[in-house]
This record gives structure tokens, sequence and C-alpha cells, in this order.
């Protein structure tokens, strides 16, 4: 298409080349810029000048230094860190983040995972041919063998001193890892290390690993140790099995008798303190009761000294009293007349209490007439001379007393 005598279009590769060759030689200072083109579109005369040249290589050389200083950007990712070393020596550690170091050869960087949890296995299944056993057999305190296997699991604290401190980390931990366990098992029996501080051992390993790492500034933070295996040899597996029951059983035995004491005992304590008590308060009210018929008899003697006739007939009546009120039989004597009369009173007052139950539907008969008539008993009774009698007799009986 042509417009106005010109060609509507991208330009071809030959008047880009012209164009370049005109930028470059008016920078340099020759004549490119609006000099005539030779016959056949052969290139202007192209004569720089040293300024010019100058200008053009300081501009190559500023743009080439930013590439290079350029490639000291780099960037450390969260949960890593970089060591910075100088022709190879260290010179700092640097965190997350975008840093920078001075350009290769002078400066070099190494990133590596601090955060990453690492883990290494320590024990082998390998049998050895001399003795049978596997290479994760040791010796307990009690010269029994036990197999442990487990697995050790850390992470990076320090990464200089992971990069240039050891040559294996790996090989570090496991080391570490095989001398503390022999050292913790060495010193305990076999039933500690199979059942009773199996929880224990792995906490004791954290820590003596740890130890021997921090010494050898191997720059880890051991975060776990897991027991994969912790068994005797298949030689005695059987017995210890059976010993591991028997242990189980007394455990057991002991726990119900443990349970029983605590159930009796209390009791036996509770009858105990309840019957001293008991025995401690018949103790007061006994001595309590001898001292009040003490002062009540020393009172009673104090006031016979005063008038011993008076006290000795209140103390007559008085014990009549009490005794006739317990009798359910009644004597009347009368000498003077020679009546005696006996009455069953007894009889009448228990048919008395069943008349009272029962109701009027069950009549009462008399068990025994009355031994004297009343007619022989009114003329006695009103004889003057036979009431001074008896009051007579009665003094006299008391003076006798």
């Amino acid at each position: 298409m042509l417009n106005n005598g010109r060609q509507d279009g991208p330009p071809d590769l030959d008047e880009l080349w012209r164009d370049f060759r005109r930028k470059l030689g008016g920078i340099f200072g020759g004549g490119g810029g609006g000099g005539s083109q030779p016959p056949g579109g052969g290139s202007p005369n192209f004569e720089p000048d040293m300024k010019s040249a100058g200008v053009g290589v300081g501009l190559i050389a500023g743009v080439v230094a930013l590439i290079w200083a350029g490639s000291g950007v780099f960037i450390v990712q969260e949960g890593e860190q970089s060591v910075i070393t100088t022709f190879g020596s260290y010179s700092r550690t640097v965190d997350a983040g975008l840093q920078w170091r001075l350009p290769y050869p002078i400066q070099q960087h190494e990133t590596v995972k601090v955060t990453q949890l690492r883990s290494v296995d320590v024990g082998r299944q390998s049998v050895a041919a001399s003795t049978g056993l596997r290479d994760s057999s040791m010796l307990t305190q009690d010269e029994n063998i036990v197999d442990i296997r487990f697995t050790v699991q850390y992470t990076l604290k320090d990464a200089r001193a992971f990069l240039f401190e050891n040559r294996g980390t790996d090989d570090a931990v496991s080391q570490a890892s095989e001398s503390a366990v022999r050292e913790i098992v060495g010193r305990s029996k076999v039933d500690s290390v199979l059942y009773e501080r199996r929880d224990a051992i792995a906490a004791d390993l954290v820590k003596s690993i740890q130890a021997q790492l921090d010494k050898l500034n191997a720059g880890v933070t051991i975060k776990n140790v897991n027991l994969k295996n912790v068994e005797v040899p298949e030689q005695v597996q059987a017995a210890f099995d059976d010993a591991f029951k028997a242990g189980a059983d007394r455990d057991r035995y002991k726990n119900e008798g443990q349970a029983y004491a605590s159930d009796v005992i209390p009791k036996a304590q509770g009858t105990a303190a309840r019957l001293a008590e008991e025995a401690q308060g018949y103790k007061s009210r006994v001595v309590a009761r001898a001292e009040g018929d003490a002062q009540r008899f020393l009172s009673v003697y104090a006031e016979y000294q005063k008038a011993p006739g008076v006290m000795r007939d209140r103390l007559y009546i008085d014990t009549m009293r009490e005794i006739y009120n317990n009798v359910t039989k009644v004597m009347v004597d009368s000498r003077s007349g020679s009546n005696l009369l006996y009455l069953p009173l007894d009889k009448i007052m228990q048919q008395a209490g069943q008349g009272s139950v029962g109701g009027a539907s069950a009549p009462t008969a008399p068990t025994a007439p009355v031994a004297a008539p009343a007619a022989s008993a009114e003329p006695a009774a009103a004889d003057p001379r036979a009431r001074e009698g008896r009051e007579g007799l009665r003094s006299r009986d008391r003076d006798s007393r």
C-alpha cells in the first residue's frame, strides 16, 4: 500500500541496521549523522575521535559494572539462613529477606533451611556373624542384652556451625546418639529399660545427645527421640514375657491387699475409737454417780446427826415405798383381831389389764375368794383399842430396829 510515495508497513532489517550504525557513529563522533552515502548503499566514512570513544567505553563499562553489582542481590526465604563467605572465608550470616553481597568472585553465599525437621535412624538391623546379635544390641547393668532402635529428629540452630564445624552432621548426630544410648542402657536394669522407664529413657537421650553435640559445636538442636523397638533377643523373649506377667500379677495382688487394708484399717480404728469413747463415758458416769451417792450420804448423815429418830423413820418409809412399788401382793396384818387377809392383787391387776385391752366382751372370774369376811374386819377396824395396839407394836418394832 502506497501513501504519498511511501510504503506503509514495518521497516525492513536493512533500514534498522543503517539506523543503528548512524547512532553508533554519532556517539563516537563520526559523520554518519548527515554524511553522504557511497554509491551502492555502502557504509559512510567512520572517523571516531578519542574523546567520544572514551565516553562510549565508559558507558559500556558502567552498564557492565551495574550488571556485575546487581549479581550480588539474592533473596533468603522464610525459615532459611544464608552464610556469606569472602574468598572462601566466613564473613557473616543473614536471615530471611532481600540481601546483598559483593559479587562473585569476591563473595559467595550458601543458603540452608534451619527450620526443616531432619531425622537420623540409629540402630542397624544387621547381624554380627561372631555373636549372632544385631549391631543395635547392648548390655544392661544387670548383664542382660537388649535391642534398641530409635529415630533422632533435629533442626539447625547455627548455619555457620552446620556448614564449617562438621564434615557430616548426620554422622555426628548418629555417633553421638549411639554413645548416649549405650551409656544410659549400661547404667540401667533390663526391667527399667523394657517397661518401667521407657519414656524417661527417651527424655534422657535427648539431653545426653544435645550435650555431646554442643561440645562438638555441631549447630543443631535435638527436638525428639522416638523409640521404635526396645526388646530382648528372640532366644529369651518368652522367658521375659513370663517374668513380666508375673510382675504384673505381683503388682495386682499388692494393690488388692493395699485396697483391703485401706478398707479394714479405718473401720477398725473407728470401732476402737468408739469403744474408747464408750468406756470413757461409762467411767465418767460411774464416777459421777459414786461421787453423787457419797455426797448424798454425807448430807443425809449430817441431817441424821441432827435428828436421828426422824431420819430413821424417813429412811424406813422411803425404803418401804421403793420396795412396795415393785410388789404385786399386799399383806394386811391385824394382830389385835388376828385377822390376816391375803389378796391376790397381782392376778386382779393382770385381769384388769387384759379386760382393758380385750373390752367388755371378755368377762373376768375371780381366781380366789377373800380369805376373811368383811363383817369380821369391820369391828376390828372400828375398835380404837386395836388401832392403839397396832401403833404401839409398830413403834416398838422401829425402836428395836
